[in-house]
């Protein structure tokens, strides 16, 4: 009897976790599946990315954690490619390796003073706002608690994500998961102005419209239009024209310029067609130098060398994910993704078999959670034709008891050990009247996972 196929996916986000379904819901080839993931626990940016006050798209767990519960699926947690396994390893154990371990690193302005104290990157802010285990939970405990004015640099969801969490009520974000220490920092919080800088219009945003209006909605929060707004130009009315969401943000923006002022708390600043020229300060983050730009009929923004500064306390960038490379793999440093050929890995133009890829790795930082699912069955289908050929079975170790005895001095958290870190979290949770508290320190998960119930 033919052995089931071994398949190794890196990274348990929802494009990991997407290919695993794909893989296992099929019954023309019988496949064994590990999502293996360097963290103790699953579902990517799904935990650490989506904002915590979101909570119709944070569910998207539930739904990606049944697939763990399909026979053929196994999850290993804990256990971090080029740390536990090498590629030689995986190719030892496994006849193909599914490379879906995301974008999870910032991508710089390239100006500067980035590197000044108070110069943030956005996805740093994140992690430790969701709990991520790399985050220590005193990381931002100065900055929340000495600045009052923020700029944030870049005009997409992750943008309003931070800016949304910064100015929230106490009472906007408790029943959130957060950390019980993200709580008490934001609750501390001295910062009152939030200066969100674009470097072209409103119409070329890339803010959705729901994560947008909600700005709006904030209970201790105005909104104030503070620049070059208009939208009356030949690239924005052609957006407007062609983009139905275009049009509804830009009405968004427009029926706020006509707001009457507000007497509030915090203040949430637009500031369009600027871009960054400079961080300045003597010690940390005290001033940031922007440039006016204007729009070409393509939609580019140019500098007109008109520059003004902005007293500010610190600076958070949000201009994108980038992809990382990992030994043994090609990398494309431009694009910074994996090169590939719908998912097959290709080097030199060649498909490098057994190997293959899927999610923002495979595409860039693209796409809402969605769009991860399409993604990874284009790539499981070409795996499943590849695997007709006779050739394909090459792992010289694939009985599931090899990896785990190659794994044996590795902490390593299977899916019993996650649904323990789950009712953990829960349990916290509900004595603070929350569906769930998340647990950030590895330490604790780990202890959650083998069953000793956290402080």
């Amino acid at each position: 009897m033919t052995r089931p196929i071994r398949v190794a996916i890196i990274g348990s986000g929802p494009s990991g976790i997407y290919a695993a379904d794909a893989l296992a819901a099929q019954e023309d080839v019988a496949v064994s599946v590990d999502i293996i993931d360097r963290l103790p626990s699953p579902f990517g940016l799904v935990r650490y990315g989506v904002a915590p006050d979101h909570l119709s798209i944070r569910s998207v767990r539930d739904t990606l954690d049944k697939v763990l519960d399909l026979a053929n699926v196994r999850f290993i947690g804990n256990v971090e490619v080029g740390r536990d396994l090498s590629l030689p390893d995986l190719r030892r154990f496994y006849d193909a390796i599914v490379l879906t371990y995301g974008a999870s690193r910032d991508r710089s302005l390239g100006i500067p003073g980035e590197d000044l104290t108070g110069s943030i990157a956005a996805t740093d802010f994140v992690n430790w706002y969701t709990g991520h285990p790399d985050t220590p939970p005193d990381a931002f405990a100065e900055f929340l608690s000495t600045a009052t004015q923020v700029a944030i640099i870049g005009v997409g969801n992750v943008a309003v994500d931070v800016t949304r969490i910064l100015v929230k009520a106490p009472g906007e974000i408790d029943h959130t998961d957060m950390p019980q220490h993200v709580f008490d920092a934001l609750r501390a919080s001295t910062v009152t102005d939030v200066h969100i800088i674009g470097r072209r219009g409103p119409a070329q945003a890339t803010w959705t419209t729901k994560e947008l209006r909600e700005l709006g909605e904030l209970e201790e929060a105005e909104v104030i239009i503070e620049s070059d707004a208009d939208a009356s130009d030949a690239a924005s009315q052609s957006a407007m024209a062609t983009g139905k969401v275009v049009a509804r943000n830009v009405a968004v923006i427009e029926e706020w310029s006509q707001r009457p002022p507000r007497d509030t708390r915090r203040r949430i600043h637009l500031h369009f067609r600027r871009r960054p020229r400079e961080i300045s300060g003597d010690v940390g983050v005290e001033q940031i130098t922007l440039e006016r730009t204007q729009i070409d009929e393509d939609g580019r923004a140019h500098g007109t060398g008109d520059l003004s500064t902005l007293a500010v306390d610190a600076v958070i960038r949000s201009v994108g994910y980038r992809g990382t490379p990992v030994d043994g793999i090609p990398f494309d440093d431009t694009r910074n993704v994996i090169p590939n050929a719908e998912g097959r890995v290709i080097d030199g133009g060649s498909p490098i078999p057994g190997v293959y890829v899927a999610g923002w790795i495979k595409r860039g930082p693209t796409g809402i959670i969605g769009t991860n699912k399409k993604d990874a069955v284009q790539t499981v289908g070409h795996l499943l034709t590849d695997a007709a050929d006779a050739n394909f079975r090459t792992a010289a170790q694939p009985e599931e008891s090899a990896v785990d005895a190659f794994l044996a001095s590795v902490t390593v958290v299977d899916v019993p050990g996650w649904r323990r870190i789950d009712s953990a979290e829960r349990a916290l949770g509900a004595t603070r009247g929350r569906d769930r508290t998340t647990l950030h320190d590895r330490a604790q998960l780990l202890d959650a996972a083998s069953g000793v119930t956290p402080d």
